[in-house]
Order: structure tokens, then sequence, then C-alpha cells
């Protein structure tokens, strides 16, 4: 990395090695920013060996190492790979397993990923897949045993934020044989390390909270262990051409370097308005783990360290009507699909989801930015009141 202290990476903290992309300077011109490296070929050696470690830019790049190598130590892994989307690094992790795997994941997921697991990977890799409640360990437990092979998990769980217990799933799948994946996506490295926890590998959509700027499309994986399995991953990377472009690796980490900040501020954001919303006449329910009477809030103290996240759902009186209706009128907050970056989004998810979606018909997701929270509670009041006006 051509840094001095390259010894002393490792007792560093997590915002440290963020913000500075682990202190690595560039040996050749000393610059404190990473160059971006876009060639796509590279010369072999005399013998015609390739001793730099480079020899095709669908397979590797020197960019993309640097991003992987944080991510690394962030999540206190042993090796990390970028890839072009959250959904890449995911279809990956499937397509490494043997046909006929026997797979467990959750009933509330990421809807993208879902639909794909419950069709591409059933009709072309022949996957045994299996939806259950994930917060429940007892029925994870039933469903381990016998001849479970892989359990994919995410939390908290995306849109209704249940929360799901890593150190316990990560027991029963190792008691049942069988590996464990975290989407930690909404968790992010800074509030919680899925692998101290016992999972084998943790995902994230690199889009989202790490990059923060709602500008590139990313994903990335951590594994735990040096594998067989993680050598499949990588491979699978490298002949399906799913690795991150360096310039949006560039980007990504000059995301990264602020992410403590930008999570925190969501986190407080989300809190904030969690806690002002659950008094709301206009608001029936507000789903957020940080609140206390939240099923899993116990869970979320031990589990996520420093705050419960930029993300939230509050399901709106009046119905459908009402929440489609308080997302028009909102003005400071945007109707837009995606989370985690500086700015907050609004979205009305049954209907992005579409047919056989968990979301209630009047349920709104709430990405918190870092705006002033007083503001967001300002904009979202209006609405409400603009939509029960017009519904009623």
């Amino acid at each position: 990395m051509g840094n001095d202290a390259d010894d002393t990476k490792t007792t560093f903290g997590g915002e440290s090695l963020a913000a500075q992309a682990m202190g690595s300077i560039d040996p050749v011109t000393k610059a404190v920013v990473q160059p971006i490296h876009l060639s796509t070929t590279f010369i072999r050696d005399p013998d015609n060996a390739y001793r730099s470690g480079f020899a095709y830019g669908r397979a590797d790049n020197a960019t993309v190492r640097e991003l992987e190598a944080v991510l690394q130590m962030l999540e206190h892994g042993a090796a990390a790979l970028a890839f072009g989307s959250g959904m890449s690094a995911a279809v990956a992790v499937f397509t490494s397993l043997p046909r006929g795997a026997k797979v467990l994941a959750p009933n509330v997921m990421y809807w993208a990923l879902k639909n794909w697991l419950s069709n591409e990977a059933k009709a072309t890799l022949g996957l045994d897949v299996r939806f259950i409640e994930m917060q429940d360990v007892d029925a994870v437990r039933a469903a381990a045993v016998p001849g479970c092979d892989f359990i994919w998990i995410e939390t908290p769980s995306n849109p209704l934020w249940g929360v799901v217990d890593i150190a316990a799933v990560a027991e029963i799948a190792h008691a049942a044989g069988a590996r464990l994946a975290v989407d930690s996506t909404c968790a992010t490295p800074v509030l919680t390390q899925p692998l101290l926890l016992g999972a084998d590998l943790v995902m994230h959509s690199a889009s989202k909270y790490i990059n923060g700027h709602s500008d590139v499309v990313a994903g990335v994986l951590v594994t735990r262990e040096l594998d067989a399995s993680w050598q499949r991953i990588e491979k699978i990377r490298a002949s399906h051409g799913m690795l991150l472009g360096p310039f949006e690796a560039f980007l990504v980490m000059r995301g990264l370097r602020t992410m403590h900040l930008r999570v925190r501020a969501a986190c407080a954001n989300a809190l904030g308005l969690a806690n002002a919303l659950r008094q709301h006449p206009l608001v029936t329910e507000v789903l957020y783990p940080g609140l206390p009477d939240h099923a899993q809030h116990g869970l979320a103290v031990r589990q996520m360290k420093g705050g419960f996240g930029g993300m939230l759902s509050i399901r709106v009186r009046g119905g459908e009507a009402s929440a489609i209706a308080t997302a028009a009128r909102v003005g400071l907050w945007k109707r837009a699909t995606s989370l985690g970056g500086v700015e907050s989004l609004l979205e009305h998810r049954a209907s992005v989801e579409g047919q056989g979606s968990p979301c209630p018909p009047d349920l709104l997701r709430l990405s918190c930015g870092i705006e002033l929270s007083e503001d967001l509670f300002a904009d979202l009041d209006a609405a409400l009141h603009d939509a029960a006006a017009q519904t009623s």
C-alpha cells in the first residue's frame, strides 16, 4: 500500500481507516488520494508470466483492490470482492452453490433479489429456496435441519425493518452444516459487523450508504475465510464480467471516507423522526428498530452499535390513497427509489414491488439523509395534513 505505518493500521478505528482509505499513499507520487487505474491490459514479463499480478481488466483492477482492502478491514474479513451492483454480488453467491442446494431466505427482504430467487435461481440454477420468518429463531432451527446448505438473511430487513439475530442463526447454520450470508446494506459496517457474529459472508449494496451520494451502482462481498466457496465466487466474478469499474471504485472510495459521519447523521434523523411520527395523528404505526416498542428492539441494542439505521417506514392513516397522496406532496423529501444517500428519499413501496409484496398498502418507506431533522419533519407533516384534507 506504500504506507510507512502499515503495521499499525489494525490498531486504528473504523472511522480512521475509512477517512484515510486505510492511510494508503501512492508510492510513486506520494499522493494522499489513490490514482484511478484505467488500463484493461498489462505487459507480460519476458518469460510470459504476469508478476505484476494483473493480466486483464475483466478479472481484476488496482483501484478496485484499494476499495476492497478498506472494506475487508472494516468488516474484519479475510478478503473482499467488489461487483458492478449489489444484485450481481448476491447472484454470484447463489451461482456458486451446487445445483439442488437447499437455501433458506427471509420472507421480507430486498424485493428484486427475492424475485430472482423465486424464479431464475430455481429455474436456471436448480436451487431449492424456501422463504421463512428469519426473526423467529425457532422457525429457522426447524427449517435448517435436516439438509440445509445455505442461509441468507437481511438485517434490518427492507422495508419492514425487522432485526435478525445473526449470532443465533450462524450457530444454527453451522450446526446444520450450512453457511450463512448476511445482507448488511442498511446496517452498514458502521453499525454491525456480521462476520464477528459468526456469519461466513457479508454483502452490501455499495450503491447505498457505503457510497452515499446516489451516483454509483456497486456491490461488495466480504468473506470470513479464504475457502473453496470463496474461490468459486472469485471465478464467477471474473468469468461473468461482474467486476466493478475503476472509476466507480474511485467514487465509492471517495464516498466511503465520510461514511461514518453520514451514517450517524442519518441514524440521528431517523430516530428523531420515528419518535416524532409515533405521536402523529395521521400516522398509525412507525416501523423502526430504535423504538422501545419495536419487537426486536432489545436485539437491535445488542447487535447494532452506535445507532439503529437511517431507514424507517410509516403507515399512513387513511390507507393507500392517503399514503400515495402524502408522497405526492412532499417537497424536501424526494420521491425516488433507493436509499442511503445524503438526500432524504420517500416512496410508496407496495407500488414499487407490485403483486405479492409483503408491504401494507398504507406504508411509506423513508430513507433519512443528512438534512436538518426539523425541516424533514415539517415537510412530511405538511404533506400528511395536505393529503388528509384531500382524501377525507
